[in-house]
């Protein structure tokens, strides 16, 4: 089990920078239930997925260092303040290496305005192994996964989603 976790760190960001900003996207997922997941956020609070049920979640695998994810944050900060009232919930789970070093003047530079945490091998994993960032899943209010998108999409096609979900 150690093997796997070092080729993980020695290989994921290779995968990453090769992939990102990727321009393959997926077809909605098959609706299977997203996979819970317990991530600390920048003050040190746990952030659950299975705390959103109920709302429709997009749950964004990014990294500060890529120019893809970098152009597709502002759009889910103007997204989350237009519906977070209506049920829309953000979770942005940053892949950066260094960790909150990098990531706290990132958000604050960015205003983000939803939960970001940092991801970790177990929840990449689930996910199916995330292969490029960004990698945005839009789960329903049931917590199941209706989209997998790859690569940079622009703000106006996650909006065309989430409003036939709210």
């Amino acid at each position: 089990m150690k093997q796997i976790g070092w080729i993980f760190i020695l290989i994921l960001p290779l995968v990453l920078l090769i992939g990102c900003g990727g321009e393959n996207e997926k077809p909605a997922a098959d609706s299977a239930t997203a996979p819970d997941f317990a991530l600390e956020d920048h003050q040190g609070n746990v952030v659950r997925l299975s705390d959103f049920r109920g709302k429709v979640t997009i749950i964004n695998f990014w990294a500060t260092w890529c120019g893809p994810c970098r152009q597709e944050i502002p759009g889910f900060v103007r997204l989350y303040d237009r519906y977070k009232a209506d049920g829309l919930a953000i979770i942005g789970v940053s892949l950066d290496r260094p960790g909150w070093e990098v990531v706290r003047p990132f958000m604050k530079q960015y205003k983000i305005n939803y939960p970001i945490v940092l991801g970790n091998q177990k929840v990449v994993l689930d996910y199916g192994g995330i292969q490029a960032i960004p990698t945005t899943f839009i789960l329903n209010r049931e917590g199941r996964v209706v989209d997998r998108i790859i690569g940079y999409r622009p703000e106006s096609f996650f909006e065309e989603r989430i409003k036939a979900l709210l």
